[in-house]
């Protein structure tokens, strides 16, 4: 007789259901189930429940109510670069023109020209809020400061401020 003899090698490797999960599943079922004319894409859906459970949690649900038929789902391709993963309830028939409109709408923020221009207003509110607090800028998007070189990696400091002589 083996001392493996009484292991049940199938469920091996299987973790045991999460009660998170199985809460943040009925959470999600009831979301869907209030929403069957609307199409979501995972992430959405994500950061609108991550008030209560981790974006790992609600993924996870996400594929379990998926395999189970509860909601149906696809992947489609965006214009600029990567995938969008769409969510809808499984009785909402025509949520083609719905998925397009929302794929159109999250390729309309993905522009590396919208992206471009909010790294732009998001780094003058951070210059704004320096200058406020009395901070001096020493440099900027640089690699060496008063003789030392940041080697660690191929970034720049974007910003080097100082304060009461404090960097």
């Amino acid at each position: 007789m083996s001392e493996y003899d009484d292991f049940d090698f199938e469920d091996y490797g299987k973790r045991p259901p999460d009660p998170k999960e199985i809460s943040a599943k009925a959470i999600l079922e009831d979301f869907f189930d209030r929403s069957r004319e609307r199409v979501f894409f995972s992430r959405q859906v994500e950061v609108q429940h991550e008030d209560q459970f981790f974006h790992w949690i609600t993924n996870r649900a996400i594929r379990d109510l998926i395999d189970d038929g509860t909601i149906r789902g696809e992947t489609r391709a965006l214009k600029n670069v990567g995938t969008i993963h769409l969510l809808w309830h499984r009785n909402y028939r025509f949520y083609k023109r719905s998925a397009k409109r929302l794929v159109e709408l999250v390729e309309a923020y993905a522009d590396p020209n919208i992206g471009g221009a909010l790294g732009l207003h998001g780094e003058t509110m951070v210059l704004a809020g320096f200058a406020r607090s009395e901070f001096v800028m020493r440099g900027h998007n640089t690699r060496i400061f008063r003789g030392k070189i940041w080697e660690n990696t191929e970034h720049d400091l974007d910003f080097i401020f100082e304060r009461d002589s404090v960097v």
